[in-house]
Formats: structure tokens, sequence, C-alpha cells
């Protein structure tokens, strides 16, 4: 009797167990979505039925370490700061009525940060310590006059600015142009003075300074291989000289563009960050910054691949920061958008109709609000050009507006949700920990369940 009191017993915990890595791998492999688009950001059916077989791939491979409550009470996070920003390029503009009106538009979408470039090159234009611009007249005019009137706009209107400090002038580099002129100053302390000289000049009235843009790729660190040493060398210089002219001011490094290569001219932005990090770049910003393009894909997709650029790339660069002790600085998404590349201009940044650009964006916004904790602004890239002449050039189908401020749908959709205080249901922080289980979920249930199998199979002795 105790025998088969024994058996029994050790027949239903067997079935306990198969009944338990089952249910592990239900939570493992159940998608935390309520159709195939919130899952894949695929539209149409065959791209949504493969997407789910790439998201099961991903879902149980090892999670990015996200620590999301780590940035709880960040004063750059939101809602701490505004949730939308655009990017703008009103100095570019020779009338004093189209950078107002500019500005004028991004104030009525809601849309409170302008990230706004302060060119080096357009500032400090003939030689150290020069700011008389006579590139059109050689007795010369202020350089600093317009951009001291975009911020004085900005505040008319209570637009935040981010000032993006980049494009050395040539008289930077011995070589001049001839590396590409967004090469990198042969001595950084000549950036770290301009950097100073912005920050100094705009004390109380600019705080946010990004410093520099893309230097792990697209020849912004010039017609040469990237550097992530030399990069991180320069930002500590900008970082120390901003904070020595203003205290109060918030340095955010550089965004890195999202790409897989490794090719010299381009490093894996994942790979150049780390590389930062062991350059001793985690005491050099306050704030990372990433790019959010969606490409080929829309906001709300699930899938996560380190090879795979997405609109959730930053989860990966989030990841980094936590592995380097930086779980409690934000992240903020200096470009933002989806491509309305017409039929004869290459899709180079992937190709959507002008209604799912509308749609994305305002799904974009809301993802970050709801589910990135660590995600302070986003800014979308971006509000119009000041003529047409790059139509030619794919880039240019990120628009918000035509160069005569015609509204695209974009714009009045992005408008719609940012003026419209949006209820928001941001996600449990349990979610987060069930991400980061499946993998593990996953690798009982399917153990446990093989081995069951294994032993179903196997022949039996008989008495």
């Amino acid at each position: 009797m105790n025998f088969d009191r024994q058996g029994n017993v050790q027949r239903w915990a067997g079935r306990g167990l198969i009944v338990l890595a089952a249910l592990a791998l239900l939570a493992a492999l159940w998608p935390n979505a309520r159709s195939l688009y919130a899952l894949t950001g695929e539209e149409a059916l065959r791209g949504q039925v493969a997407g789910v077989f790439h998201w099961l791939n991903t879902a149980i491979r090892p999670q990015p370490d996200l620590q999301p409550a780590a940035v709880a009470g960040s004063p750059y996070a939101f809602p701490a700061v505004p949730a939308f920003g655009v990017n703008t390029f009103v100095e570019q503009e020779a009338e004093e009525a189209k950078r107002a009106r500019s500005l004028d538009m991004a104030a009525a979408a809601g849309l409170r940060v302008v990230r706004q470039e302060f060119p080096w090159e357009d500032i400090e234009i003939h030689d150290k310590g020069d700011f008389v611009d006579r590139r059109n007249d050689s007795a010369g005019v202020d350089a600093w006059a317009k951009y001291d009137q975009i911020v004085a706009m900005a505040a008319e209107r209570d637009l935040t600015v981010l000032a993006r400090l980049s494009n050395p002038p040539a008289w930077s580099r011995a070589a001049g142009d001839e590396l590409g002129s967004n090469a990198p100053p042969d001595d950084f302390n000549d950036f770290g003075d301009f950097a100073a000289a912005v920050a100094g000049r705009y004390r109380g009235r600019i705080r946010y300074y990004q410093v520099w843009n893309e230097p792990n790729g697209n020849e912004e660190w010039g017609l040469q291989d990237v550097d992530p040493e030399a990069f991180t060398a320069l930002l500590c210089v900008a970082y120390a000289r901003i904070k020595a002219a203003d205290p109060d001011a918030v340095v955010l490094a550089g965004a890195l563009t999202p790409t897989v290569a490794n090719d010299g001219r381009h490093m894996n932005d994942l790979i150049f960050l780390q590389r930062m990090y062991d350059a001793g770049a985690g005491d050099c910003f306050d704030v990372f910054s990433a790019q959010g393009y969606g490409l080929w894909s829309g906001p709300t997709d699930q899938r996560l691949r380190p090879t795979v650029i997405n609109y959730p790339h930053n989860l990966f660069l989030r990841d980094v920061m936590t592995h380097n002790g930086d779980a409690a600085k934000p992240i903020w998404i200096s470009e933002m958008g989806w491509n309305v590349a017409p039929d004869d201009v290459r899709p180079d940044f992937g190709r959507v109709t002008e209604e799912q650009q509308a749609r994305y964006a305002v799904e974009a916004f809301r993802r970050a609000q709801e589910e990135w904790p660590w995600v302070g602004v986003t800014s979308y890239w971006f509000l119009r050009r000041p003529s047409d002449s790059e139509a030619s050039q794919a880039w240019y189908y990120f628009r918000m507006l035509e160069p005569d401020f015609r509204e695209l749908p974009v714009y009045g959709a992005v408008a719609g949700y940012a003026t419209s205080q949006p209820q928001l249901s941001p996600m449990p922080d349990w979610q987060f920990s069930w991400q980061r289980a499946r993998p593990w979920l996953f690798l009982f249930g399917a153990a446990v369940l093989f081995f069951a199998l294994l032993r179903a199979l196997a022949p039996r002795d008989r008495v």
C-alpha cells in the first residue's frame, strides 16, 4: 500500500510539473499585444505572419536590462520635461518673418522643445575668437545676432531650446575641409572654447546642449574612420567647459546613428557606446540621446534584435547604459519619424504613405510616453526646410511642413495629439519583469516538456 501511495504522489507531482511547465511556456510566448499590427508593426498580413515568427525568436532571447524605475524623479525624464519636441532649421532662414512663423507653428502644434542647430561654422566663422560674419559683406555683421533673435523668439513663445553644437569651421583643421566639413577640429579645446562661449552667452536662456550628432557614422565624424575614444575626449572637454560657463546647464551626448555596420566609416552604435563608456564618457553627459527611426516597420513593433533597426532600438542602448551603472540617466530621442519618399526617390529610410506617417508619429509619441519611462523628450524629424532644393534626397521627406508652410497630414495629427492632453496608460512594472523572465520561462517549460515527451516515448519494461 505504501508503494502505491508513493507511486500516486510521484505521478501527481509529475503531472503538476508538466502543467507548470506548460503554463511557463505559455507565459513565455504569450504576446503583450491585442493585434498582429500591435505586435509586429506590420500592416500587410504577410508581413504580420512573418513578424510573429520573428517576434517568437526574439522574445526567447536574453532581454535588455532596462531598470525602468531607476529614472524615477529625474528632472530630465517625462513628465518632468515635455514629451513633444521637433527639429528646426530656422537659422537657415534669411527672413525674420519666416523664422517667427516656423516657431509659431511649432508652438501651435504643442511641440514645446525645439532642437535647433547652433553650427560652429556659422558663428565663429573666419578665425578663432572672430564672431563677425564677413561672408556676404566685407564690413561684416554680428554672427551672434541671428541666434540671439532665435533664442528671444523661442522665449516669447514659451519654447525650450535644445541647442545642438557641431559643424566645425574649416579654420579649426589644418587640412581645412579635406576630410569633410563635419570632421572634428585638430584641437578639441577650440570646440570647448566655442561651447563655453555659447553657454556663457545664453546662460539662463538656454539650458540644454547636445554635443555633436551621430559621431559613429554618416560622415558626421568627417571622411575618416570613426573613433569613439576621440569623440569621448571631445565630449568631456565640451562638458567641462559648458558646466564651467553655466553650472545649471544640462549636457546631452550626441545621438548615435542606429547602424549594424562596422566598416571603419561606420560603427555599430552599441559597440561605439560601450567603447565610449570604457573611455570614461559616463562622467561627461547628463542625458543620453538616441535616434528613433522606424524605417520599414511601424512604431508598435515589439521585435528586438541588435542587428535589426526599428523604433524600439533604444532599448539596447538603455541596456548598455544600465550595465555601465548609468540607469539613473534618461534618454532623449533626438530624431523620430517615418519617410514618405515618392516613387522616383530611392527609399533610403523606408517608405510609407502620408496617412501612415501621420498615424505612426502619434503612435510613436504615445509609446514613448507609456512604455519607456527612461525617455524624456522625443523630437520629430523635422518641421520644415527653407526650400525644396533637397527634394531629390530621401531624407527631405520626413518633413511636417512644405517650404511654403503648407501643412502635411503628419503636422495636423501630431498637433491634435500633443495639444489634447492625451489619457495615458503607463506600462506596469510587472510587464518589464515578465519580459525579462521570458527566456527563463521558455527554457524551463521547453526542457520539462521535452524530457516528459522522451519519457513517454521510451519503451517500458514488461513484467
